[in-house]
């Protein structure tokens, strides 16, 4: 059990994790190159050191030097076949994109994870990559991991039309779609993060976006001798912004983080929720907008509905932003969110859950919840199953509680933020 209690202010300057959807896609994406790929700033955290272990054992090269920086040696799109089982740990991203290279591999392999990652569906990719001329298997006919992958070279093209928005579903297919010279392309119902286009046109691919569809042109192939500087993690940075909003006389300052539309969301929220915030030093970095972010005390927050088109943009900021409404007037409905039932955890059940556990009135809904703000945090045991952003989000809640608040597992916050309770030492004002 880690406890929190707390009683002071944060204030401070931080540079908070690389981001880990750029990491991973660092890695794979920089395997592919048929040259050298210089990456600086890789999120040295679980989840990103097993895509780089698994590409390790695709056969790819992969060195680092003294000062962090990571040199990959690209395969240009032949890798070697895994003379094991590839182990992706807790990371939904790394198996639902490495799957869409596998499947353009002439080889067997299989890819699995930890036992909560094996309880994720994965019949949302093992469906297209079939279309595409792969041979997919998983517990019950694909929907669950490990998965066994025979690829084929070449695949065939595809035209997609996803049934969700979904970043790794799109990723997965447009990886796969680098093995082959047919259409492809993928249509969403609403727009999900762009990281894969943008880093596939940093490396030379021609990638169409089209509304809400996005297909790949003509050149399929990669340029080589490519530098990726990856910004910090606005994931990772919305637990200090939530916290500096709610705990008293706290201002904090977030440096580099990635500024990316498809990621803002959260931003949008706290605006309209009253948060004092601002950016400041916007810039481009590698692709993706960033910048410096100040949050302060903000007192008067207003509870807000939060469903539609939004979603997609701050999905993983979801337990933040309840820890949030929490100390907001009124109450604010979280809807159209039940893609937070696949994630790490049940989401939508763990926080409601959580929340009562700390005396907060809050009801769960199939695809959300509902939450009564201004609410007086007692102290409790909050169970985590495991799900990073659920105990990073109730250290947080702890912060403003009047008793001792109990975490279950900690361990699992490596998964993202290895230095999280670092990080928070570091602003503690008392």
């Amino acid at each position: 059990m880690f406890e929190v209690t707390f009683n002071g202010s944060l204030k401070g300057t931080i540079r908070v994790p690389s981001d880990k959807s750029i990491s991973h896609r660092s890695i794979m994406i920089g395997s592919l190159n048929a040259g050298k790929v210089v990456v600086k700033n890789f999120l040295r955290s679980e989840d990103c050191l097993n895509t780089l272990k698994a590409f390790k054992f695709l056969g790819v090269s992969i060195e680092e030097d003294s000062d962090g920086v990571i040199t990959i040696f690209g395969s240009g799109k032949e890798l070697r076949e895994p003379f094991d089982v590839l182990d992706v740990g807790n990371s939904g991203t790394s198996i639902r994109l490495i799957s869409g290279i596998l499947a353009g591999q002439p080889f067997y392999s299989v890819i699995t994870g930890d036992r909560y990652l094996r309880r994720r569906p994965m019949d949302r990719i093992a469906v297209p990559l079939r279309m595409m001329g792969a041979t997919v298997f998983g517990r019950e006919n694909g929907k669950y991991p490990p998965l066994t992958i025979i690829g084929k070279r070449p695949l065939e093209g595809i035209v997609y039309e996803s049934p969700r928005a979904s970043a790794q579903v799109k990723s997965c297919i447009l990886l796969a779609g680098l093995f082959t010279d047919e259409s492809v392309s993928v249509t969403e119902p609403v727009r999900s993060r762009d990281h894969t286009e943008r880093m596939l046109k940093a490396f030379g691919v021609d990638v169409v976006v089209n509304g809400l569809t996005v297909s790949l042109g003509k050149n399929r192939e990669l340029k080589t001798d490519v530098e990726i500087d990856i910004p910090a993690d606005i994931s990772s940075a919305a637990f200090f912004m939530v916290a500096a909003a709610i705990v008293p006389g706290s201002e904090v300052v977030l440096k580099d983080v990635i500024l990316n539309p498809t990621r803002t969301g959260i931003l949008d929220v706290m605006e309209d929720m009253g948060v004092d915030f601002e950016i400041f030093n916007r810039r481009s970095v590698s692709g993706e907008e960033v910048g410096d972010i100040v949050v302060r005390y903000s007192p008067d927050l207003k509870a807000v509905t939060i469903g539609g088109e939004l979603i997609p943009r701050l999905i993983d900021e979801i337990p933040a932003i309840a820890v949030l409404a929490t100390q907001a007037e009124g109450e604010t409905v979280i809807k159209d969110a039940s893609e937070l039932r696949v994630k790490e955890s049940d989401r939508i059940k763990m926080v409601v859950s959580n929340l009562k556990t700390l005396g907060v009135e809050a009801e769960e809904f199939e695809d959300g919840m509902r939450i009564k703000g201004k609410a007086k945090l007692r102290g409790g045991v909050v169970k985590t199953s495991g799900d990073h952003r659920i105990a990073m989000a109730f250290i947080v809640a702890g912060l403003v509680s009047d008793e001792t608040v109990l975490i279950d597992d900690i361990k699992c916050i490596a998964t993202s933020y290895p230095d999280f309770l670092k990080h928070l030492s570091s602003l503690v004002d008392v």
